[in-house]
């Protein structure tokens, strides 16, 4: 799988709204001990932890879907992609990969 390939999966999981089939999706994409950092959330490490932080924007969002704007970048094992949540919101990524799943997520929104 490509880094882009992953990174559009990765946002499969933002889109997911069953916790169950989330979980599912996460094992194939991040790593188990993975961290999570945006604006809003400090640390959250692992499938357990993201997935709660998930479920509970999911249920904010309502029919809204996180798209890819553009793959702004991808070497060695790091990757900047830019995101919109509908016409509501837009941000950066910044994902270091272990293999072909993701270790870290640093997120921004503009």
């Amino acid at each position: 799988m490509s880094a882009t390939d992953v990174i559009f999966a990765y946002l499969d999981v933002w889109n997911e709204p069953d916790a169950t089939a989330r979980v599912t999706l996460m094992k194939s994409v991040l790593t188990e001990d993975a961290l999570y950092v945006d604006p809003d959330n400090a640390g959250l490490r692992g499938h357990a932890e993201l997935s709660e932080v998930i479920g509970r924007v999911r249920e904010q969002l309502g029919d809204l879907r996180f798209t890819i704007d553009a793959v702004v970048g991808v070497h060695h094992d790091r990757a900047l992609f830019r995101w919109r949540l509908g016409t509501v919101a837009t941000g950066y990524d910044v994902v270091e990969f272990a293999g072909d799943r993701i270790r870290s997520i640093v997120g921004f929104f503009t």
